[in-house]
């Protein structure tokens, strides 16, 4: 076995392979061990003494067709922040327009819109009542 064990390392260098790669052929054992050479390990490689098992690789995975990025992926905006946000949008565009023509001053202006952060008003209409005398 010894004899065997450097002819397949011999075989392993020659055919480019590992050693767990190559098989003996069991019932020409003798001319395995008559092999010194390179040349005769390609001998008997050509003449099927020699030969390499099957190479079995890892399965391919399919390649992803949709990307999955951070930016790609969508959730659902719940409905209340959606009604918080259109409702906010609008309540702000009005006090802003309110102290473009000068009806309110920047302290009250600045303390309605924390209101508005803080949903004290449901609508457009609750907010012209709070602001009812003061406009």
């Amino acid at each position: 076995m010894q004899e065997l064990r450097k002819r397949k390392a011999l075989a392993s260098k020659v055919l480019g392979v590992g050693k767990n790669k190559i098989i003996f052929d069991s019932t020409k054992l003798a001319e395995i061990k008559e092999a010194i050479t390179k040349q005769d390990i390609r001998d008997l490689y050509s003449a099927g003494i020699i030969s390499i098992r099957e190479f079995r690789g890892t399965k391919k995975r399919p390649k992803r067709t949709t990307r999955r990025g951070p930016g790609k992926i969508k959730r659902k905006v719940k409905p209340g922040k959606r009604q918080y946000v259109i409702i906010t949008r609008k309540l702000r565009g009005y006090l802003k327009e309110l102290k473009l023509q000068g009806k309110i001053e920047q302290n009250q202006f600045k303390d309605i819109r924390k209101k508005i952060r803080a949903r004290v008003f449901k609508n457009k209409a609750h907010l012209k009542e709070h602001l009812g005398g003061k406009i």
